[in-house]
């Protein structure tokens, strides 16, 4: 097998970092949380439409570009470990009960989350 293919092989094979991240203003303690599949690929694709001024959340939106981005922090909440005899496919309902507990846990703490 060439080196190409072998690195193909690899890449489909790696398990992805599964879990919650926040994106935080700074600002006025307001927060936006989201389950991802792959954290890092939805972490970046997050930064990508903030800065661009395409985000889907509209309060976030407006408060990034009032605020500017060093107003905000983006941290990973919490992360899955992806059993070896489990897709990511299996992990959407552990992903969205996990946002719901974080969810509940912030605003117990006073905290304003960004809606959907």
């Amino acid at each position: 097998m060439n080196r190409k293919k072998e690195l193909k092989l690899q890449y489909k094979q790696m398990k992805k970092k599964m879990g919650l991240f926040t994106v935080r203003s700074k600002a006025n303690k307001r927060c936006y949380i989201e389950a991802a599949k792959d954290l890092k690929s939805r972490i970046n694709m997050t930064k990508f439409k903030l800065d661009f001024g395409s985000h889907p959340v509209k309060s976030l939106q407006d408060d990034w570009n009032r605020f500017g981005k060093d107003n905000f922090s983006i941290e990973i909440l919490e992360e899955i470990k992806q059993e070896e005899n489990k897709s990511e496919n299996d992990y959407k309902d552990e992903l969205t009960l996990l946002e719901m507990i974080w969810e509940e846990r912030l605003i117990m703490e006073k905290i304003e989350l960004y809606k959907k």
